[in-house]
């Protein structure tokens, strides 16, 4: 499925994370994270288009035997785990993007 291109500015892009709720994802403490849940989005279309924006600007980055796209902003590294977004208000959990996770960076260490 071809997803359709997103225009964003990054004032809508930090207004996102601004207003999302963000929990640290136990289950990985070994790779500390957290993420932000769809059914819990403020506003649902503004979820999707930052899927689509991390998508289509991030860049591919292996992460163990994965690959997933991944966009860095304001300190923080943003990406999904890759499933079709689904429609709008009847996404399946069990197939469609469920969750946007972001990490710290790390800082540059100087040599």
């Amino acid at each position: 499925m071809i997803e359709p291109r997103i225009e964003m500015s990054i004032e809508e892009l930090r207004n996102f994370v601004r207003t999302s709720v963000w929990t640290f994802a136990k289950t990985m403490p070994q790779q500390p994270h957290e993420y932000t849940l769809r059914a819990k989005a403020p506003d649902e279309r503004l979820f999707e288009r930052v899927v689509l924006f991390i998508r289509q600007v991030g860049y591919k980055a292996k992460y163990g035997s994965a690959t997933y796209t991944y966009l860095d902003i304001d300190g923080w590294k943003y990406w999904t785990m890759g499933a079709p977004l689904g429609p709008t208000g009847m996404y399946d959990p069990n197939t469609h993007t469920i969750l946007i996770n972001r990490a710290k960076l790390k800082p540059p260490t100087l040599e």
